[in-house]
């Protein structure tokens, strides 16, 4: 009987750098940074610069001197993410994908066939290497959220095990940084109170970590510090958003310009909404400022819809309610989500009762993008512009 725990976290290093240094031999050892802008990615090199994902790229192109910069290729960061989750299904069917470059594996069926999950691990960390290309780092764990740790800590390109009887002894000297839900300002008030290891912070007990953080919070990491985490691996959900952004750089934006890009992810997600015969409720955005700040504003409609009006209004508004913040910090990324999807054919109809009609500039527009390419056509406010880097909205 093993005493691994069944959980793989496995988790792509540098993703997108990594990707630009498989394919390009003369990046290989060297300082790489995807983006100029804004970082998306750095390579091992360039962080021990201390470049960091989502730094403006002026500070970073100072930290590093040397780094090499190169633009993002989103449709190669797709396919080398492709390629591995292909390698994650042939090594157990389940699989709950996390991001576009990490996934959790539950391998516990397996002993018999393939061995004991480090096994398994040391396996995949292979294939992948060999099929793909790229380094991994797996972190093994009787719960998902240890696994994670566990990913956390080994890398670079690393296998790290942790048994069920060594649990607390490898949690409790790490920072409380390392729990989920443990951000600057969570940190900040733990701190305060001495609190600087999740071992620290089983000593405080619940009702203390309650009056501390909240209910919410402080119930949260009393068991995550125990390593209390009941959640199992999930497969074949349905998503329940999709989002796009868009790095901005440091330049100062006018509010047209904002506008214009809005409006690009508005029609990019409606036209994908679409295609996926959903519906959404909520209009998220979500923002990222010059001080390394974050923010989003969410607007829920009254009713559920697949139109791009609809949802570029909400958007503006949501636009207009953020503009002191983005006036006073200087916005540097900004992305739209679309949340509480459903079935198009799942609407509520209001009175009088009929066919649901879709809008017919929106099927027009689809038609037209479908059988000529997505910039067939596009808005006046497009012409003219340089396309600027997307970036995958991943879960948080």
């Amino acid at each position: 009987m093993t005493t691994e725990g069944p959980i793989l976290h496995a988790d792509l290093d540098s993703f997108y750098a990594s990707v630009e240094q498989r394919d390009d031999p003369k990046l290989r050892g060297r300082p790489v940074i995807v983006g100029g802008g804004v970082v998306l990615a750095a390579s091992y090199e360039a962080k021990a610069y201390g470049v960091r994902t989502a730094m403006g790229g002026g500070q970073a192109r100072r930290l590093c001197p040397a780094a090499i910069v190169v633009p993002p290729r989103m449709r190669a960061y797709s396919e080398a993410s492709k390629a591995v989750f292909e390698v994650f299904g042939n090594t157990t069917p389940l699989v709950e994908g996390i991001s576009i470059d990490e996934a959790f594996l539950d391998v516990g069926g397996l002993l018999k066939i393939a061995g004991t999950p480090s096994r398994i691990a040391a396996k995949l960390r292979k294939d992948v290497l060999e099929q793909v290309g790229l380094p991994i780092t797996v972190g093994v764990a009787r719960t998902k959220f240890l696994a994670k740790v566990a990913s956390g800590v080994a890398k670079p390109d690393g296998l790290l095990v942790v048994p069920h009887d060594k649990e607390l002894e490898f949690l409790h000297p790490l920072p409380v940084e390392r729990l989920w839900g443990v951000g600057k300002v969570t940190a900040q008030k733990l701190r305060e109170r001495g609190v600087t290891t999740v071992g620290q912070m089983e000593g405080f007990g619940e009702k203390e970590l309650v009056r501390m953080l909240g209910r919410g919070v402080g119930a949260h990491l009393h068991a995550l510090s125990h390593n209390d985490d009941p959640r199992r691996v999930q497969t074949g959900r349905r998503r329940r958003s999709i989002g796009a952004q868009r790095a901005l750089g440091s330049r100062p934006r006018s509010p047209a310009e904002l506008d214009a890009t809005l409006l690009t992810l508005a029609d990019r997600l409606a036209r994908r909404l679409r295609a996926a015969q959903r519906v959404c409720r909520t209009v998220v955005l979500r923002m990222r400022f010059a001080d390394f700040t974050k923010a989003t504003r969410s607007h829920t409609l009254l009713e559920a819809t697949e139109q791009t009006g609809a949802i570029v209004a909400a958007a503006r508004g949501l636009l207009a309610t953020a503009r002191p913040l983005i006036d006073e910090r200087g916005l540097t990324l900004i992305g739209l989500a679309l949340t509480n999807l459903s079935k198009d054919d799942s609407i509520q109809l209001a009175l009088p009762f009929g066919a649901k009609p879709r809008d017919a500039l929106d099927s027009t527009l689809d038609t037209v993008r479908d059988r000529f390419g997505a910039k067939s056509i596009t808005r006046a406010v497009h012409l003219g512009q340089v396309e600027e880097p997307w970036v995958p909205l991943l879960p948080d």
